[in-house]
C-alpha cells in the first residue's frame, strides 16, 4: 500500500461527504433553531490490499457511523439575548470537550467565542448512539454535523435581515454576530432570532468555510471554563441542591462484589446521631445521615456478616496462572531467527479524582437523577427497567464530571442511589468512599501479552501477538454499538471485546505478515474500559520487542522505527520528536533515552523521554513509597489531522503523558485473598511529584487532513512505550512485569473491616 493509496482512504475516511455543500433543517421555533442532516458514511474501500483491519474501518470510524444517523437531532439554538445554545450530548469530563465545542459553533456562525453557552444534554433515548463519550471520537464524529448546523442558522439570519431591510443578502456584511446593510443599518443576531425562526421544519443546504478563513479553529484558547473552574463555580454532582437529597455512603464487603449476609446491629445504627435511615441493598448496607461525616461514622459502626464475593480466594497469581492457561499459542516457531518476550501487567484503578457519585429522587411513577455519565441513554434505561417504570417517566440529568478515563461509562453509582431512594422513598445524595473505587470500583484488567517478531538479515518476515486478558466490561453502550452494526464490520462473528480489540489495534510497521489475538478469562471482576483500553499494554510490549529486534540488528531504535513505519505522516510525528528531543544524545550511566511511536483513529503520536536510574534517585526516601527511577524529560509530537484547539490537545498529551509514567512505574493494585489492597489515593501510587519531568514539551504539528482524529487517548500508550523502552536501555534489562515496582509493597494495607478507614490524623506531620 502507497503512501498515495494511505492517504486517499485517510482522506475517504476523514471526508464522508463527497459534497462541499450540505443538507440541514430549520425547525419550527419561537427563536431560530437549526441541525444537520448527515448521512452515513460510504461503504470501507474495497480495493485497499492491506490485511489491516484499522486501515479498512477502525473504532472511530463506527463509532461515527452508529451516531451519524441521529445528527439531525441536535440543534444550535440563537437566543433573543444574542447568545448561542448548544446542548452537548457528550459528557465534559475534564477533557475540554465544552470548549472545542464552542469554537466550531463560533468558527461557523461567526460570533465570539464568549456569546456561545455549552450545555450538556439530558440522557434522550432518540439520540440512539449519538449520546455515548469514549473512543476519542466525540471531536471526530461531531465536527460536522456542528458546524453545518451553525452554517444553517447564519444564512437563516442573513436571509431575515435582507428580508426586513429590502435588500439582497450579497449586499449584506457579518461581523461578530452582528449584520450590517445598506444605509447603515444593522442588527445583532439576538434580535434577528425570531424573525429567523422557521413556522415549520423545512429543508435547506449550506456551504462550510473553508480551512483558510479559519480564524477560531486551529488556534489555541483558554478553556472557556476555565475561571469557573478555578473559582469553584464549575457544578459536579455533589455541588448540586437537590431538595431533602441528604449525603448517603454504602458499607461495602471486605471482598470484591461480596454480599450481605446479615446485620447485627441495624437499629443501633439508626438512633446514631445525624443518621435517618439504613438499608440493606444488593451491594451492601447504605446509610442516609446529616453530613458524609455521619455517613462514614454509621458505615464503620455497622457489624454485617458477609457472604463471599466473586474473586473470593484470588491473588495476583492464581490470576496471572488462570491467564496463563487462556493463552492462545503463538505456532509453530519459525526456521528464521525471532525475538520473542511474555509481558505481564498488573491491575489497575480506574478511580477519577472525583469520587464516585449520584444523586437520585425516586417516586412511585417517577424518577430523576443527576449525575456524570458517559452512557447516560444506558443508564435511563438501566434505571428504569430496575424501578418498573416507563423510560419516559425517568429523567437523567448529565453532570459535569471531575475526570473519568472511562470510568463514567459505568453508572453504578447511579444504580445504587435509585436503589436506595426507591427503598427508603426519600432523595439521596449519594457519595462512594476513595476506598470503595479503589477496592469495589472498576478497574484495568490484568493482562499477560506474547509477542513475536520473526526476521531475516535487514527484513522482518512476520509480527504475532496474543494478549491475554481479565474480561473487560463492555456493557456500558459500546456493545450494543457492534450489535448494531455487525453486517457492515468486516471482522465476522466475533464478540464485543475481540471486535473493539481488532477496530482499535493497528501495525504501523512494515512487519511482513502480523496478526494480533486476543483472548479473554475470569469475569469475577468490576473492569473497565480504561483510558486508551487495550493500546498501552499492547503497544507497550510491541515497542520493547521494537527495540530488542533493532538491538539484535545493530540498529538505533530511532532510525530503525523510521526505515520501518509505512505513513509518511508517522514518519513526520517521529522524526519532529526525535529531532526536538535531541535522540541519541550522551548520557550519563543509569539514565537513558526511550523513544516509541503509537497510531490510532486517523491520528499518530510519537514520544520520547529521557528516565532517571541512578541508586540516588531510584532509592530516594519517599513515605510509604516507593520511589523508583523518574522522567525527567519528555517531548511528545502528535498529528491529529486539524487540531481544533492546540492548547486543549497540548493539555491531553500532558494528562497521557502522566498516565504512561504511572503505568510503567507505580501504579497498580495488589490482589490478596479476593480483595485488592490499596484504599485510596494514599496507596495507590499515580504519577506522583516525584516523578514527573521537569522538561516537558507537546508539539502539535500542522494540519494533514483538513479535520479532527481521535485524540483524547492517544498519548497514552506511546508515552507508556517510551518509558519503559528508557528504562530497558538505562537498567540494561528489558522490562517485562509492570508496574516495575510491583513486587515491593512498600505501604502497610488498612483493614477491609470496616470498609472505610479512619480519617487522618497526623496529615500536618508529613508535609514536606
Amino acid at each position: 500500500m502507497t503512501d498515495t493509496d494511505r492517504a486517499s482512504r485517510q482522506d475517504a475516511v476523514a471526508q464522508p461527504f463527497a459534497r462541499r455543500r450540505f443538507l440541514g433543517y430549520v425547525l419550527a421555533a419561537p427563536t431560530l433553531v437549526t441541525a444537520a442532516q448527515l448521512v452515513p458514511a460510504s461503504e470501507a474501500r474495497a480495493d485497499i490490499p492491506s490485511p489491516e483491519i484499522t486501515e479498512l474501518v477502525d473504532l472511530n470510524d463506527v463509532m461515527t457511523a452508529a451516531a451519524l444517523p441521529t445528527s439531525g437531532l441536535i440543534t444550535v439554538e440563537v437566543n433573543t439575548d444574542g447568545t448561542v445554545s448548544f446542548a452537548l450530548p457528550r459528557t465534559e469530563v475534564g477533557q475540554g470537550i465544552t470548549t472545542s465545542t464552542a469554537m466550531l459553533i463560533a468558527e461557523e456562525l461567526g460570533v465570539p467565542l464568549t456569546r456561545v453557552r455549552i450545555t450538556l444534554a439530558d440522557a434522550r433515548p432518540e439520540l440512539l448512539f449519538n449520546q455515548l463519550t469514549g473512543g476519542s471520537n466525540t471531536t471526530f464524529s461531531t465536527y460536522t454535523p456542528i458546524r453545518v448546523a451553525a452554517a444553517i442558522a447564519r444564512n437563516r439570519l442573513l436571509q431575515a435581515a435582507a428580508t426586513a431591510w429590502g435588500a439582497a443578502v450579497t449586499e449584506l456584511t457579518w461581523e461578530a454576530g452582528v449584520v450590517t446593510g445598506p444605509g447603515s443599518r444593522s442588527a445583532d443576531i439576538g434580535t434577528l432570532s425570531r424573525k429567523a425562526a422557521g413556522v415549520r421544519t423545512e429543508q435547506t443546504t449550506v456551504s462550510l468555510k473553508p480551512r483558510d478563513m479559519f480564524t477560531i479553529i486551529g488556534k489555541p484558547h483558554n478553556r472557556v471554563d476555565a475561571r469557573a473552574a478555578v473559582t469553584g463555580g464549575k457544578k459536579f454532582t455533589m455541588d448540586l441542591d437537590v431538595p431533602d437529597a441528604l449525603p448517603t455512603m454504602v458499607c461495602r464487603p471486605p471482598t470484591i462484589n461480596g454480599r450481605v449476609g446479615s446485620v447485627s446491629n441495624l437499629s443501633e445504627v439508626r438512633s446514631m446521631p445525624g443518621v435517618t435511615d439504613v438499608v440493606v441493598i444488593p451491594t451492601g448496607v447504605a446509610v442516609r445521615a446529616a453530613t458524609f461525616g455521619r455517613c462514614i461514622d454509621a458505615v464503620r459502626a455497622l457489624r454485617v456478616s458477609w457472604k463471599p464475593g466473586s474473586a473470593e480466594g484470588k491473588s495476583d497469581e492464581s490470576v496471572l496462572e488462570e491467564l496463563r492457561a487462556a493463552e492462545l499459542p503463538l505456532g509453530v516457531r519459525p526456521l528464521t531467527p525471532s525475538v520473542e518476550e511474555r509481558f505481564t501487567f498488573h491491575f489497575r484503578s480506574n478511580s477519577a479524582l472525583e469520587p464516585n457519585c449520584a444523586i437520585a429522587d425516586v417516586r412511585s411513577d417517577r424518577a430523576e437523577v443527576w449525575s456524570s455519565l458517559k452512557a447516560p441513554i444506558v443508564a435511563k434505561e438501566a434505571i428504569a427497567t430496575r424501578l418498573g417504570l416507563p423510560l419516559g417517566a425517568v429523567t437523567v440529568h448529565v453532570t459535569e464530571g471531575g475526570g473519568s478515563f472511562g470510568r463514567k461509562l459505568f453508572f453504578d453509582a447511579a444504580l445504587e442511589a435509585v436503589e436506595v431512594s426507591r427503598r427508603i422513598r426519600k432523595p439521596v445524595k449519594l457519595m462512594w468512599h476513595r476506598a470503595d473505587d479503589s477496592r469495589q470500583g472498576r478497574t484495568h484488567p490484568m493482562a499477560t501479552s506474547r509477542v513475536r517478531i520473526s526476521y531475516l538479515g535487514d527484513t522482518v518476515l512476520g509480527y504475532k501477538q496474543r494478549h491475554t486478558s481479565v474480561s473487560t466490561d463492555l456493557s456500558h453502550g459500546l456493545g450494543e454499538i457492534f450489535t448494531a452494526l455487525a453486517a457492515k464490520l468486516p471482522v465476522g462473528d466475533i464478540g464485543f471485546s475481540e471486535t473493539f480489540f481488532q477496530l482499535s489495534q493497528s501495525m504501523p510497521y512494515d512487519f511482513g505478515a502480523n496478526s494480533r489475538l486476543l483472548s479473554e478469562t475470569d469475569k469475577g471482576f468490576n473492569t473497565g474500559s480504561m483510558r486508551n483500553v487495550y493500546s498501552p499494554d499492547v503497544t507497550c510490549a510491541r515497542e520493547l520487542l521494537v527495540d530488542r529486534l533493532a538491538a539484535t540488528m545493530g540498529k538505533d531504535p530511532y532510525r530503525f522505527r523510521h526505515d520501518f513505519l509505512r505513513d509518511d505522516r508517522d514518519r513526520a510525528v517521529l522524526d519532529k520528536v526525535a529531532e526536538a528531543g535531541n535522540w541519541g544524545r550522551s548520557m550519563p550511566a543509569d539514565t537513558a533515552q526511550g523513544i516509541a511511536f503509537h497510531s490510532e483513529y486517523h491520528s499518530a503520536s510519537a514520544v520520547l523521554v529521557e528516565l532517571d536510574c541512578r541508586p540516588e534517585t531510584v532509592n530516594r526516601p519517599i513515605r510509604n513509597g516507593v520511589a523508583g527511577p523518574r522522567v525527567t524529560k519528555a517531548v511528545i509530537a502528535v498529528d491529529v489531522g486539524l487540531a481544533v484547539n492546540p492548547r486543549g490537545l497540548e493539555a491531553q498529551m500532558m494528562g497521557c503523558l502522566m498516565d504512561g509514567i504511572a503505568l510503567v512505574l507505580t501504579s497498580s493494585l495488589h490482589l490478596r485473598d479476593g480483595h485488592f489492597l490499596e484504599a485510596s489515593w494514599d496507596n495507590y501510587f499515580y504519577t506522583r511529584q516525584w516523578n514527573t519531568p521537569p522538561e516537558l514539551q507537546v508539539i502539535v504539528m500542522p494540519p494533514t487532513t483538513g479535520r479532527p482524529g481521535g485524540a483524547g487517548e492517544l498519548g497514552v500508550a506511546a508515552s507508556m512505550a517510551a518509558v519503559a523502552c528508557a528504562y530497558g536501555r538505562a537498567t540494561g534489562a528489558m522490562p517485562t512485569v509492570f508496574p516495575v515496582n510491583h513486587a515491593v509493597l512498600s505501604f502497610d494495607p488498612k483493614p477491609t473491616v470496616p470498609p472505610v478507614p479512619a480519617s487522618p490524623t497526623d496529615g500536618l506531620d508529613h508535609v514536606r
